[in-house]
């Protein structure tokens, strides 16, 4: 007899892998520490050389890391084809980016904004830590939770 509640283990990545993930994805989620709590933005970033690049206007964001630099971005994909997802988190701090470095000139360049409004501020991650992680994903129907046997409201 089988146990669907065995977690497989997953594969921790080395920062090498990291770093080819994510490069593989252009979207992540920025955690920034705005008034005294967390927040967590949306954000198309690119890789430059090991240093992330992302674009922002004046807002919550560019408040936050004004005043804590300290940030962490997390990108990651599912592959129901191959059958696993992975996930990366860059810790590091934020610089913003001088107009007169050349990034602006290669990687801010493809970087469009979402919503076609002004983001005028290029702002670097200059990472701490690179961590990642790889797993294989199991059937949803052989999830097995406590949660399984709730009623749900409406079906009552």
């Amino acid at each position: 007899m089988r146990d669907n509640n065995v977690v497989p283990q997953a594969e921790i990545l080395d920062t090498q892998q990291c770093w080819k993930l994510l490069r593989e994805t252009t979207i992540g989620r920025l955690a920034v520490t705005a008034d005294g709590r967390p927040d967590v933005f949306p954000v198309n970033y690119k890789v430059d050389q090991e240093t992330m690049i992302f674009r922002t206007g004046d807002g919550t964001k560019l408040s936050a890391m004004e005043a804590d630099a300290n940030v962490a971005l997390e990108a990651d994909a599912v592959s129901a084809e191959f059958g696993f997802a992975w996930s990366v988190v860059v810790k590091g701090r934020a610089v913003v980016v001088a107009s007169t470095d050349t990034t602006l000139d290669t990687v801010g360049r493809a970087l469009f904004p979402w919503q076609g409004v002004n983001k005028e501020h290029l702002i670097r991650i200059v990472p701490e830590t690179v961590t990642g992680r790889r797993f294989t994903l199991k059937a949803p129907m052989s999830w097995r939770t406590p949660l399984n046997d709730a009623i749900r409201a409406g079906l009552e």
